[in-house]
């Protein structure tokens, strides 16, 4: 059910704001070139502009002067192969596909100009086997939606019980089963087209059933291992016409591989990120574009410590020299600057110590506090996020210091240091505070511990290392009780030699 509702909504709703179309002229030209001819019937003179799309943006790419609704795009370089669609007014109009065959016409008419349904229903493809193709698909989705709409009315209907929808689900079950042969039909005979390739990327994975070991017991692990080897079956990661679609399958396909089909540990997501990146390396712009979008996925991820892939992912391919066929200077130094902030202060790693002045004027060392646990709290007198979550770590500081056996070394980012005195006093807070630029040591204490914003938190231990980072007041209690579960548990399994 839920294939042919995305088809549906995929193919349908990115219509939606005005559709037109388009005429024809194809002789004369080389394929080292385009030219996109298109007729509107009813049309009065205008500008109207091709876009395009790239990730999760758009681009406007060519304009072009209407004449008795008729126009033309072209160009001297290919178009990169994808799906486009007209602007007109600063509507976006319908979609189409530009594929190996750049020199085609469309034509078309409505009623209104702003009757997608029309045009797509009217439109005529002169020259070009690939859009044929992609309007026959939604000239077929168009009708099937007809047949379901009914259905869908009665499938979402609260006030009918499940045996009552029976019949409006099979018959659902069945238009739907009807879409999904079409399009495999259209792939299996047409593989090469745009129109297949934007097809087979909406396609399920099929994961066979487990088979069975030696000893007659399910392998437990074999349909993971197996829908991660598959999973870009439908994806060619190294076609960059992938990059350029309505719905950005590229990027989703990708983040969905990395977050549920591993473990969130730096080592592993990078190990992944290397293994397709592998797949793109034939062509450049692929290879370009998926190993900066992972960069970008890991710049400030959800899940503490995966940073780290960051670091990993620019000492591989930004400061090795592998992207120097397209990255410049100031790019790679613009991710190396990052790559280092955060490096110093990764989870696992010794924490630098900090040595400041505190509201006495007295040095303070970090390294000097002997606690279990050092909670490094890095802040702003005049941030309000701050003075949000400062009262609620000092509730966490009554009730919970001697459970956790842990001290706050609070750092104030500014300069003045009657704010920070003014702070204490406000907020009566009963650890430790000092001035940050008021520093003893070479290095500002933001070049040891990334924190771009405040309030910033890190967790050290006995030893200094660095055992969480970034976490909201909210979560100190449940981190320590699962973190000290975790250490009992694993001096009980070193104990037992395992």
């Amino acid at each position: 059910m839920m294939k042919f509702a995305n088809t549906r909504n995929y193919y349908m709703n990115r219509f939606s704001i005005l559709l037109i179309v388009l005429t024809f002229s194809i002789a004369g030209y080389s394929q080292s070139s385009y030219k996109l001819d298109f007729k509107m019937k009813g049309w009065k003179d205008t500008t109207v502009y091709l876009g395009s799309y790239y990730g999760e943006s758009t681009v406007i790419r060519d304009t072009a002067k209407t004449k008795n609704g008729a126009f033309y795009f072209d160009g001297k370089k290919p178009l990169p192969e994808g799906v486009y669609y007209l602007v007109l007014n600063k509507n976006k109009l319908f979609d189409f596909v530009v594929g190996k065959n750049q020199f085609f016409g469309m034509e078309t008419n409505a009623s209104d100009y702003l009757r997608i349904d029309e045009y797509i229903k009217n439109m005529q493809v002169k020259g070009d086997g690939d859009n044929q193709l992609f309007f026959e698909n939604l000239h077929f989705i168009g009708d099937q939606s007809k047949e379901a709409d009914p259905l869908v009315k009665t499938l979402r209907d609260s006030t009918l019980s499940e045996d009552q929808k029976k019949s409006a689900r099979e018959a659902f079950a069945k238009i739907n089963e009807k879409v999904m042969n079409f399009q495999n039909q259209l792939i299996e005979k047409n593989p090469t087209t745009m129109t297949a390739r934007l097809l087979n990327v909406t396609r399920a994975i099929q994961v066979p059933d487990p088979p069975k070991k030696s000893d007659g017991s399910i392998d437990s692990t074999f349909q993971l291992r197996y829908y991660r080897e598959h999973f870009f079956d439908h994806l060619d990661l190294a076609d960059d016409a992938m990059i350029h679609l309505p719905r950005p399958f590229y990027q989703e396909k990708v983040k969905e591989y990395l977050e549920k089909l591993f473990v969130p540990s730096p080592d592993s997501i990078t190990k992944a990120i290397v293994g397709i990146i592998e797949k793109t390396k034939k062509n450049q712009e692929t290879y370009k574009y998926l190993t900066y979008s992972c960069m970008v996925l890991y710049q400030a991820p959800e899940i503490m410590g995966l940073d780290e892939v960051f670091v990993q992912l620019n000492d591989k391919f930004f400061s090795s020299g592998a992207m120097d066929f397209w990255a410049t200077a100031s790019v790679k130094k613009s991710l190396k600057d990052y790559a280092d902030k955060i490096r110093t202060s990764m989870i696992g790693g010794t924490g630098a110590n900090l040595i400041m002045q505190d509201e006495k004027l007295q040095p303070r060392s970090m390294y000097d506090i002997k606690n279990k646990y050092t909670i490094l709290f890095i802040f702003d007198p005049d941030c309000g996020h701050c003075r949000e979550e400062t009262p609620k770590l000092v509730e966490f500081y009554n009730k919970s210091k001697a459970k956790y056996n842990f001290e706050v070394f609070a750092v104030a980012a500014d300069t003045s240091m009657v704010k920070m005195k003014n702070f204490i006093k406000e907020f009566k807070t009963p650890w430790i505070t000092v001035n940050g630029p008021r520093t003893y040591l070479k290095e500002h204490y933001s070049k040891l511990y990334h924190s771009e914003t405040t309030p910033t938190i890190y967790i050290l231990d006995s030893k200094k290392k660095i055992i969480a980072k970034k976490l909201p007041v909210k979560q100190l209690d449940d981190f320590f009780a699962k973190h000290e579960k975790f250490e009992k548990l694993k001096k009980a399994q070193l104990g037992k030699g395992s």
